[in-house]
């Protein structure tokens, strides 16, 4: 398996981004970070150079803005010479039940998922296609093995058509030195699934959950529960549920 030495991280100046950061800086990785929010990206990226003696680069990127994650993939290339690995991290979460009134916010939810997500996803490739080589990560959830009710049903369906869209990549780019991640998180502590009236069963930890995620990515498979104990079984619970608990279990 190659060692990718420089990664590109979305959303990366908070949550499950941020903590992608500090465990690849702390091994060593060369990082290109990217998020709206500049004054918390570059304070990380301050103290991953101090911290670990890395290279970081940031820009400011809005992924909605699609014509601006191609040039901002583009920049960060050059920046670095190359990258190895894209994390396609940025997402919301700002649902609610359809029908109330909420079609914005709904949009919203679906268009930074799954449409930013897939022009980030069409950056990458473009560059690894370029190079001859790379690692594509997809940021999918838990919530894409199933429809969930409420303030999720925008949220998991597209998160369901991002893991889609990366099985697709990954079969057209079958034998190709180009691999390609789906990950599916359950609950990790992270801005994304606070302030939700969510209980979240069973959340993991933010830095263990950083961990899990960096492990599941470098093993570089096909799709990963992470962490795997308890989301790889809970999957199959979930997936078998009938209607009515999945109100009480989210």
């Amino acid at each position: 398996m190659p060692y990718r030495t420089n990664i590109l991280i979305t959303g990366a100046s908070s949550g499950l981004g941020e903590g992608m950061a500090r465990r690849f800086a702390a091994a060593g990785h060369s990082l290109a970070l990217c998020a709206r929010r500049t004054e918390r990206l570059t304070a990380l990226a301050d103290e991953l150079r101090t911290t670990y003696s890395v290279k970081v680069v940031t820009r400011q990127l809005d992924v909605r803005d699609h014509a601006d994650v191609f040039s901002c993939f583009a920049e960060l290339r050059d920046a670095l010479g190359g990258l190895d690995r894209i994390v396609v991290n940025a997402g919301i979460n700002k649902g609610f039940s359809v029908g109330t009134g909420h079609f914005e916010a709904n949009r919203q939810t679906v268009e930074t998922n799954l449409v930013a997500g897939l022009a980030q996803a069409e950056a990458a490739v473009e560059i690894f296609r370029a190079q001859g080589q790379g690692h594509l990560v997809l940021m999918s959830s838990l919530g894409a093995v199933r429809g969930f009710p409420g303030k999720l049903t925008a949220y998991n369906a597209s998160k369901a058509a991002l893991r889609s869209l990366g099985d697709g990549i990954r079969y057209d780019l079958h034998g190709s030195p180009i691999k390609v991640t789906t990950l599916l998180p359950g609950y990790i502590d992270s801005e994304l699934n606070e302030g939700h009236g969510i209980d979240r069963p069973y959340v993991t930890e933010a830095g263990a959950g950083a961990r899990a995620l960096v492990r599941a990515i470098e093993s570089e498979r096909a799709r990963a529960y992470v962490p795997f104990l308890p989301w790889g079984p809970m999957s199959l619970v979930i997936r078998a549920l009938p209607p009515g608990r999945l109100h009480k279990l989210m």
